[in-house]
């Protein structure tokens, strides 16, 4: 069994990248539904899909620590723990936004995909054609998911204004693009704190993903020694064996 879940995980089969391809989609799904049913009231029927997702990303843990050579490691990886959270999120018997909080955390999952998107070689996959665009929006995304789940935890209680998740995501919006309509505001000097971070925070992300779309910071130009396939625009040298490189500049 171990060195089955070894291929899967670590394997550069077309089984094992269908595989991974299909725990990114997991990951994405559990995502939309965390989204999807904080604007709701919970129910049966959401207790039971709480339930069966908390089984999946237990079992997914379960199988990484398996085939982990240095187990004591996993735990001072930040997903390990974002992952024990959300599950005891996920099964154990906890209602009402305090678990939904909780479970916005596994959105910090998503940034785990650099592993699968690094791992797919084919230049002409259309993930590794647009790898930097889809770890920019992921970043951008885990992060207007994270900033809306603290607004609104630190908020509800006590600002009228913050009503729902819906508002918190508006006011999260309005503050990382600067728009700044003024209609919600965070009262006290916890929540001005709290729209400087995010601010702060957002346009640096914003300018990231602006950067990827408009200057790619890196050009697809294989070594012809190593076969390193992205390198700096101005690269003379391949970094990784030292041949030297003739890219093509926009002129050529």
């Amino acid at each position: 069994m171990i060195p089955l879940l070894r291929e899967l995980y670590e394997g550069h089969s077309d089984r094992a990248q269908r595989f991974r391809t299909w725990l990114l989609a997991f990951d994405i799904a559990t995502v939309v539904f965390i989204v999807a049913t904080s604007f709701s009231e919970r129910g049966v029927s959401v207790e039971i899909v709480d339930a069966v997702l908390g089984v999946v990303i237990l079992l997914d843990l379960l199988a990484r620590l398996a085939i982990s050579r240095n187990r004591p490691r996993e735990f001072l990886r930040l997903s390990t723990w974002t992952d024990i959270v959300a599950i005891v999120s996920f099964l154990a018997p906890l209602t009402g936004e305090a678990g939904g909080f909780l479970r916005v955390l596994r959105t910090l999952r998503i940034l785990h995909t650099y592993t699968l998107l690094n791992d797919i070689r084919d230049p002409h996959h259309p993930i590794s054609r647009n790898e930097e665009v889809i770890l920019a929006v992921a970043n951008l995304g885990v992060f207007i998911f994270v900033m809306t789940a603290i607004v609104y935890e630190t908020q509800h209680r006590t600002n009228p204004e913050i009503g729902n998740y819906a508002d918190a995501l508006y006011f999260t919006v309005t503050a990382l693009t600067t728009t700044g309509f003024g209609d919600i505001t965070l009262p006290g000097t916890t929540g001005r704190m709290l729209t400087v971070l995010i601010m702060i925070f957002g346009v640096t992300l914003f300018l990231r993903l602006a950067q990827v779309l408009f200057r790619p910071s890196k050009v697809r130009f294989g070594c012809p020694t190593c076969g390193l396939l992205r390198h700096d625009p101005d690269a003379v040298h391949c970094k990784a064996c030292g041949t030297l490189l003739n890219i093509p500049n926009d002129e050529s």
